[in-house]
């Protein structure tokens, strides 16, 4: 099943990389707000049979851990009635390096979890809940190592 993952903003902005990522379903978000648009972008896509990647923190983190989850994909699965599937990335703090302003090649581990079921409501306390979840799920598997 393809995959279409979130993009921050600033990748678009760049014209070769803009069409590359984009041929492989990646759609724009504003990480610093509630993107409308890209929840509709991914609930289109979710329409379409594609599945929906959110990273939960939005961004890399020095050691590859969630500490501060945000409650985007907990919404769309709500909006979508879709469940949630934690996935792992190890290695991906890696990838970028002050040395270097290209990605460098790292070996990556991917690890996917259990499916947690759709929320039944859009409300706060619920989204937090189930977001809190499944960044736990993923860290998890993340402290497994590769």
């Amino acid at each position: 099943r393809p995959v279409a993952f979130m993009a921050k903003e600033e990748l678009f902005k760049v014209p070769i990389l803009k069409q590359a990522i984009a041929l492989y379903g990646a759609y724009p978000v504003k990480r610093e707000s509630a993107d409308r648009s890209a929840i509709r972008s991914a609930l289109q896509y979710l329409e379409n049979g594609w599945a929906t990647g959110v990273f939960l923190q939005g961004t890399r983190t020095v050691d590859g851990r969630i500490t501060d989850p945000k409650l985007g994909a907990a919404l769309i699965a709500a909006k979508a009635k879709a469940p949630l599937l934690p996935v792992s990335l190890w290695g991906t703090h890696a990838i970028a390096s002050k040395d270097s302003a290209l990605p460098r090649a790292v070996p990556l581990t991917v690890r996917i979890g259990n499916l947690i079921a759709a929320p039944t409501s859009s409300e706060r306390s619920e989204l937090e809940a189930l977001t809190q979840r499944c960044a736990q799920e993923i860290n998890a598997m993340h402290d497994l190592g590769r």
